[in-house]
């Protein structure tokens, strides 16, 4: 199970971290990913860590103002966002796939959190 949390209001430029908790699972076997979806639109990569070798996906629109990283002590994955834009607004989701699932696209993700909402006010 896992368990996403940290979501909330932020003004433009502001920065938020969100985390994802994992119960049952031993996240060392996984790739852990950050997808997010705005009303209506389609859901989409954020970014990605595998705890095997620690490599990471970025997608282009939050390249160099997110960073991914892991508490293996904690089974937690924190997604750390900054200079946060009005377009960043959108349910965060948290999923783990397998460990080399360092991609964008959510198909192959097995496991899901239920979604941390994240608004950007202008």
């Amino acid at each position: 199970q896992l368990q996403a949390s940290g979501g909330g209001l932020v003004q433009t430029g502001g920065s938020l971290r969100i985390s994802c908790a994992a119960s049952g699972l031993t996240l060392d076997y996984y790739a852990i990913g950050w997808f997010r979806q705005a009303p209506g639109k389609e859901r989409e990569g954020v970014s990605v860590i595998s705890f095997s070798d620690g490599s990471t996906y970025y997608s282009e629109s939050v390249k160099g103002r997110f960073t991914i990283y892991r508490d293996n002590g904690k089974n937690t994955v924190y997604l750390q966002m900054n200079s946060l834009k009005p377009e960043d607004t959108a349910v965060y989701f948290c999923a783990a796939g397998p460990p080399f699932m360092v991609t964008g696209n959510p198909e192959g993700f097995d496991y899901w959190g239920q979604g941390t909402l994240v608004t950007v006010s202008s």
